[in-house]
This record gives C-alpha cells, sequence and structure tokens, in this order.
C-alpha cells in the first residue's frame, strides 16, 4: 500500500557513504512511502562519492545541498534544513534503514504533531531508552527533564538519531554550531532544546522501526575519546559526576544558540 506525505520532507545527511545512501533511498522504495521532497545534504565528500551522488540524484530526483569543503555536521544539517520547504522534517543520517514497521508509526507521529501544536519533533531511535519517559499512546512516551535526577543520559531530550520535527525547529531553538567536532555540536543542540523547554516523544520500541549499518566499506566516520567509553569502575563514576554537574550548569549557563 503506497503511503504519501506531502508535508513531510525527507533530510538526509551525508558524507563519504554514497552506498549507504543508496540502501536507505531503496529501503523507503520497499516501503512504498514517498514524501513532498528529499533533501540530501552533502558535506564536502570525495569526489568518487560526489560522483555517485550525482548519479543517484539523476535517478531518484531529490535536492541536492552541497559544499566545497567539509564544514561538519552543523554546516551540514543547518544547509540541508534551509532547503525544505514543507512544514514538517524527516531527518536521518545516511547510515540507518527504515523498517516496515516505521511507516505507521511516521503516520501516528504526524497525527500527533498536527494535534499538539506543543510538541516539537518525535524520535524514532535510540543507543538507550530515554530515562524517564510519560506514556503519550500507542507506544509513544513524552520525554521529561529535571535536573536533580541522576541519569545522565536525560541530557539526550533531544538526539540526532532518526525523527520527525517541525520544519521551523532551528528558529526556536537555534541553528546548530558549526566548526565544533560532532559530539560537542549535537551537545549544545541538547542544551538549546532543554534550555527553551522543548517537548519530544520517544517511541518505546524503537529497534523495531530503524537499523543502524556502518559496513567495512563505508564505517562510521565518528570517533570518540577512550575516556568517553571506558568501562573502568572509578572512571564511570568520575565521568557520570562531572557530566551531572556540567549538565545543570550548562543549562543553566551556557550562552544560548543563535536564531
Amino acid at each position: 500500500m503506497h503511503t504519501r506525505f506531502p508535508d513531510v520532507s525527507l533530510l538526509i545527511t551525508h558524507y563519504n557513504r554514497s552506498q549507504s545512501l543508496e540502501r536507505l533511498l531503496i529501503a523507503f522504495l520497499k516501503l512504498d512511502c514517498t514524501f513532498a521532497d528529499i533533501v540530501v545534504s552533502d558535506d564536502g565528500s570525495k569526489v568518487e562519492h560526489q560522483t555517485m551522488l550525482r548519479e543517484l540524484q539523476q535517478q531518484y530526483g531529490f535536492t541536492l545541498v552541497t559544499t566545497s569543503t567539509n564544514r561538519g555536521l552543523g554546516n551540514n544539517i543547518n544547509k540541508g534544513q534551509d532547503a525544505v520547504k514543507t512544514p514538517y522534517t524527516l531527518y536521518i543520517q545516511e547510515d540507518f534503514v527504515p523498517k516496515p514497521a516505521f511507516v505507521e508509526r511516521l503516520e501516528q507521529s504526524l497525527g500527533y504533531m498536527e494535534k499538539d501544536q506543543g510538541l516539537d519533533y518525535v524520535r524514532f531511535y535510540a543507543y538507550l531508552t530515554y530515562p524517564y519517559l510519560k506514556p503519550y499512546g500507542d507506544g509513544f512516551s513524552e520525554t521529561k527533564f529535571s535536573g536533580w535526577k541522576p541519569d545522565y543520559y536525560k541530557i539526550y531530550a533531544y538526539s540526532d538519531h532518526p525523527h520527525l520535527r517541525r520544519s521551523t525547529f532551528l528558529t526556536k531553538f537555534g541553528r546548530y554550531v558549526e566548526g565544533m567536532k560532532v559530539d560537542k555540536t549535537e551537545y549544545r543542540m541538547c542544551v538549546s532544546f532543554l534550555q527553551n523547554k522543548g517537548r519530544a516523544l520517544f517511541y518505546n520500541d524503537f529497534k523495531e522501526l530503524f537499523d543502524q549499518r556502518n559496513d567495512v566499506a563505508e564505517p562510521s566516520t565518528v570517533q570518540r575519546s577512550r575516556w568517553m567509553l571506558s568501562h573502568n569502575p572509578f572512571i564511570k563514576i568520575v565521568r557520570n559526576t562531572y557530566r551531572q554537574v556540567k549538565y545543570n550548569y550548562d543549562i543553566q549557563f551556557m550562552r544560548p544558540l543563535s536564531k
């Protein structure tokens, strides 16, 4: 059954993973799911990937937004979002693949956002379940934040994982910081989301909706420090305590993002 979303544009950020991009586009074809537009925002990929992007553009008819040099995730999302003309944006990075259950959940999410104008976005994937959730309906929950609650993962009331958002998102929360590493760019948006009292829904059984695939031929381009990934018990205690203090301080005092 064909499903079309005339008020939604699919925004895909891309960097040196054109095979992964093609896999994502094919997945939506197999789901018989279409959008008002598909915007692919490329972050100065290598020549061979740029060539492939042009070929894919001819085949799939998407809007391609490019830059001559790599300028980072913040710039890539900003310029991609600027190209969206519809009220809603489905944001997905190129290494994700939607599953059959996703289309129905996207329909439900859009219905929620049309009815509840206070909702800013609906998130479909995570590495870990958001720690503080209030049931909302149909397997969705609303994310809740409180500075005194102990789980440091609460900062991810916003995440760059696949989500549906209002295309005015950057107007309300500010533009992504450019010129920073990926983790810092996302962190600044997480803080801004909380500073501006953002509201989000989270799909509880998120593993039903997407796979994240980083093939050997096109591995993840994100590099994280060993300190952030260490499982040493002492380091984990120090790291989590530091995060608690830093997060609450930044939410209170960090300079808001530019709007």
